[in-house]
């Protein structure tokens, strides 16, 4: 467990900040981007997870469950973006995102989307309260997508991490149209109607 006595050490004061490996570089990095790309992620994740319990449906606990799981996973891919190195391979010392949390969003994506009415059309990110929260958390999840493979550009980044961050943008998808009570409160595009 990670144990805070200070808040602050004035170490960033310079513009960098520490990796896991007690190197510094530049919070202006493209690592640092991506990281902080996940916990805006995380951030937004949890404030779909209030809009949920708000909501009390048929779908809030298991949803905020599953929530919370991932929350938890995004610690684990944040750590794993701040560890330097091409060894991806997990220790009792490293947090790596391995291809079991990637399977586990799979067969939620796939249970999820069995009880859902087919899509007809794109939907508009909204509906009701808590999927509009889930919509904003995966088009963030996107953005930290984008920044971690821009980052994979440059330097080693875990490959499981990246498709971590890929397929949670489905899942979180897929549970936005579950709080529309299974689509049916979704809200459909209509190509061309605002001309």
């Amino acid at each position: 467990m990670v144990k805070l006595n200070k808040i602050y050490t004035r170490k960033g004061d310079d513009g960098t900040t520490g990796l896991v490996d007690g190197s510094r570089l530049a919070k202006s990095d493209a690592r640092m981007t991506a990281i902080g790309d996940v916990d805006e992620t995380n951030s937004a994740i949890g404030v779909a997870i209030v809009a949920i319990g708000e909501a009390d449906t048929i779908h809030s606990a298991g949803l905020s469950a599953g929530l919370t799981r991932i929350q938890s996973d995004l610690f684990d891919l944040g750590a794993d973006l701040a560890t330097p190195g091409e060894d991806f391979t997990p220790s009792e010392m490293v947090l790596r995102i391995v291809p079991t949390q990637v399977a586990r969003l799979e067969a939620e994506i796939d249970a999820m989307n069995a009880s859902l009415t087919p899509l007809t059309s794109f939907i508009l990110p909204g509906g009701t309260p808590p999927a509009a929260a889930l919509h904003l958390a995966r088009a963030i999840a996107r953005r930290a997508e984008r920044a971690a493979v821009t980052a994979a550009a440059a330097m080693p980044i875990n490959p499981h991490a990246l498709a971590y961050l890929n397929r949670l943008s489905d899942w979180l998808f897929v549970a936005s149209r579950a709080m529309n009570k299974a689509g049916a409160e979704d809200v459909l595009w209509q190509p061309g109607a605002t001309r």
